[in-house]
């Protein structure tokens, strides 16, 4: 993001954190119509009998879309700085995301997971923030508050982070860019 907008940085100053943010910002409205379009399938399949019910980890709803918000913006505060100097850096991160996808509970239940592995994939912080929307909205799948928890630490760790590694790079951001 930062290498496509390089002709802006040196013309003038300003608060280089707000390109992130307006990427999370543009990505949450685009998430927010996603989410209304499967509310709105959701409802259909609701009205029409199938086994579907609301519980309440619904409440939990706006707290797991700030918490992946904030997941998304950490990491990408952490590679856009490090991909500013190390470009090819790019297609290793596009490759671990791919394989992060499969320590992901999303088309298998975290219920099917035994021994070693378990530990694996709870050690990402989207699995417990995956299984709560299932929860939520499927009753499948399960809210475990530890679990959350650690997501929620993790997740402000890795913003801190992310913002640490950003504001020192960010001094050199126009000589590399």
């Amino acid at each position: 993001m930062f290498i496509i907008n390089a002709q802006i940085f040196g013309k003038v100053y300003f608060y280089r954190l707000t390109i992130p943010f307006s990427v999370i910002v543009s990505s949450l409205i685009k998430f927010g119509i996603q989410f209304l379009l499967f509310i709105g399938i959701w409802l259909a399949y609701l009205a029409a009998g199938y086994q579907v019910y609301p519980t309440w980890g619904m409440a939990l709803v706006p707290y797991l879309i700030i918490l992946m918000a904030m997941l998304g913006l950490g990491f990408g505060l952490v590679i856009s700085a490090m991909t500013t100097k190390y470009r090819d850096l790019a297609f290793l991160i596009a490759f671990g995301v791919q394989l992060a996808m499969y320590a992901t509970p999303v088309i298998y239940p975290l219920s099917q997971v035994k021994g070693k592995m378990l530990l694996v994939v709870l050690a990402n912080p989207m699995t417990s923030i995956i299984e709560s929307f299932k929860y939520a909205f499927l009753g499948a799948g399960s809210i475990v508050p530890m679990h959350l928890l650690y997501s929620t630490c993790f997740t402000v760790g890795v913003l801190i982070l992310g913002i640490l590694v950003f504001n020192r790079v960010e001094k050199s951001f126009v000589d590399t860019v």
